[in-house]
């Protein structure tokens, strides 16, 4: 599952910015929903990431409390994400 698809489905574009706040907000409660529902790791691991990159994430031991394993990858992913981000502040 790769982040396009996943803007497409919930937000109808790969541009979420496009969208009215209406659109917006509708798409993300969508979002929520999904994560919510969502009983596949690997797929409940890639709404929690889309979700992350629009900034909505829960933290990863209130998204993953009962899967340590997808607990430890959400905190390696903001680790790295954590040292990307001050990687580029170095440039």
């Amino acid at each position: 599952m790769d982040l396009d698809t996943l803007l497409r489905h919930f937000f109808g574009t790969d541009d979420p910015s496009a969208l009215s706040e209406d659109e917006y907000d509708r798409a993300i409660g969508q979002l929520k929903i999904g994560f919510g529902v969502e009983r596949e790791p690997g797929r409940r691991f890639a709404l929690w990431c889309l979700m992350e990159a629009l900034a909505i994430a829960p933290l990863p031991a209130e998204a993953f409390a009962k899967e340590p394993k997808l607990k430890a990858a959400a905190d390696e992913y903001l680790s790295a994400a954590f040292r990307m981000e001050r990687f580029g502040e170095g440039e």
